[in-house]
């Protein structure tokens, strides 16, 4: 009975890092919200409450010297298992979705695209009753949606004021379903450089120290990517405490209509992984292709347009639509039967 117990514990231990690799893998993608997978999860609340408890009461306790109450009061297990999802994904998933997301963007959109469908009607099966005081947040969830979704990106920022302030909203994406962090860094400009240049900069120096090279820390662009990917974690953790303290009497008060401006939200979003598109890039007078800092194009904006049924493609699309949908269902009849 015992040994059971003990592989019931480390299981669910191993799901929450998956789901940890999940949401790194989402945070990661311009249009899709981490937030999204912990909703879809069932661990969306866990998770706002356990960043809330990030406050006086818990650096009391460090204070103090009482690390275990300190770690039972941030429920630090559960922290710490879906954060090193969150890391490994960074190192490993992520890297993979840079490739495809370069090499075969539309299939990868096609897939996130067909998991948020899901999410959503997961999420809207949760509202049931829908009050006068639901649908118009809905609304105006839709309409905030929308409107960021047409946002043009500005140029590149390594000021680390700024990349401070990128740190605090990159997170929105953790916290907030729906509001991707990956393309609000990609509006403000800073995209490539944080979680592109700066990841692909800590890894290099991670991986030579392992094999005792430290010759990478003495390159002074190196040192440079990793004081700015320093400031934006801060930047992060700082988020993390502002949204989950603001998030958590939200919710308490008022779980359904927060709910309903989420679904909103996330529908109006919807267009940002709309696989069917082309990026408007940007040329200077002379017809010159504009860079930014990191050597990559820049462009204004996408023009969508409907599938092509002649095209082989858009059925390879619409597979990858279909098992991304597949996908959410299955996680969700895991975790009813899980918890059931």
């Amino acid at each position: 009975m015992k040994l059971n117990f003990k592989r019931s514990i480390y299981f669910k231990d191993f799901i929450l890092v998956l789901q940890g690799i999940a949401m790194g893998a989402a945070n990661k993608v311009p249009g899709v919200s981490g937030g999204v997978v912990a909703l879809v999860g069932g661990f969306y609340e866990t998770l706002i409450f356990s960043f809330q408890r990030f406050n006086l009461i818990a650096l009391k306790l460090v204070l103090n010297r009482r690390f275990k109450s300190f770690w039972r009061y941030i429920n630090g297990r559960f922290l710490t298992l879906l954060f090193a999802g969150v890391v490994i994904s960074y190192f490993s998933v992520s890297l993979l979705l840079d490739y495809l997301l370069s090499n075969h963007e539309t299939l990868v959109l096609g897939s996130f695209f067909g998991m948020i469908i899901g999410s959503l009607y997961l999420v809207v099966i949760r509202v049931k009753i829908w009050k006068i005081s639901s649908r118009v947040l809905f609304l105006l969830g839709l309409i905030f949606g929308l409107s960021i979704s047409y946002l043009r990106p500005v140029a590149e920022n390594d000021q680390l004021y700024f990349v401070f302030f990128c740190g605090i909203i990159s997170v929105s994406g953790m916290t907030i379903p729906g509001l991707s962090g990956s393309f609000l860094l990609l509006i403000l400009g800073n995209y490539n450089l944080l979680l592109v240049d700066a990841v692909n900069a800590l890894f290099l120096v991670v991986s030579d120290i392992i094999f005792l090279d430290f010759d990478s820390l003495s390159n002074p662009i190196i040192q440079r990517l990793l004081i700015i990917i320093f400031v934006f974690t801060i930047g992060s953790l700082s988020g993390l405490i502002l949204f989950s303290n603001i998030l958590k009497g939200v919710l308490k008060k008022f779980p359904k209509q927060t709910l309903s401006a989420i679904i909103g939200f996330i529908s109006g979003t919807l267009i940002l992984v709309y696989p069917w598109r082309k990026k408007v890039l940007l040329y200077d007078d002379k017809g010159n292709l504009i860079l930014n800092a990191s050597g990559n194009p820049m462009f204004s904006n996408y023009n969508y347009y409907y599938p092509d049924f002649k095209d082989f493609e858009t059925y390879g699309v619409l597979l990858t639509i279909i098992l991304g949908i597949s996908i959410l269902f299955l996680l969700n009849y895991y975790d009813k039967k899980r918890t059931n």
